[in-house]
């Protein structure tokens, strides 16, 4: 299924679809990060090891804010920061944050923290809302290509084997750095 509807493609992730959606700069997988079918599917589809873990993608604070409480005061408001001054085509920012035991084992992998990032991407924004909290957000490519940057090139990847959320890309030319927020050491720059 191919929608422009959020509302839709809300509901597709509550049924246990993976779904493709743009991001700030490249094409998205995602799913519900508690319904571990659906996430094994994401993984098949990449052929991606479980042990990388994936990023999870929330659009306002609140449904992540449990995951930075236990970060210094100093560094919970950089975190904050981050994400709630970016503009539009500033290249978004990915943390790595000690992980709670309400995040599911598979979603960080082999790892003790989770990536997280609120995005300031509309769609992505109304997405997280209709879906009313945090997504699955690894970028809509098999592990041995690049990410899939519009509907057509996402579509060649996957085909019928999920569903769609059409919609523009955001204006950032990266994908986000991720950067741990307890040590400080980028991950990916």
């Amino acid at each position: 299924m191919i929608t422009t509807s959020v509302a839709e493609a809300a509901q597709c992730l509550k049924q246990g679809h993976v779904l493709a959606y743009p991001t700030e700069a490249v094409w998205g997988l995602g799913c519900d990060p508690f319904n571990e079918l659906a996430f094994l599917e994401i993984l098949r589809l990449k052929q991606r090891p479980i042990e990388k873990g994936v990023i999870l993608l929330a659009s306002h604070l609140s449904q992540v804010e449990h995951l930075v409480q236990s970060l210094s005061e100093k560094m919970r408001q950089k975190v904050i920061d981050s994400w709630s001054h970016q503009s539009p085509t500033e290249r978004a920012t990915t943390w790595l944050l000690p992980a709670d035991d309400q995040i599911p084992t598979w979603i960080k992998g082999s790892h003790p923290k989770v990536a997280v990032r609120v995005t300031t991407h509309p769609l992505c924004v109304a997405l997280c809302n209709a879906f009313h909290g945090f997504i699955v957000s690894t970028s809509a490519n098999p592990a041995s290509e690049k990410p899939a940057l519009s509907l057509q090139q996402a579509n060649q990847y996957f085909s019928n084997q999920i569903d769609y959320l059409n919609g523009d890309l955001g204006l950032s030319q990266e994908a986000s750095r991720i950067i741990d927020a307890e040590t400080g050491h980028i991950i990916r720059a």
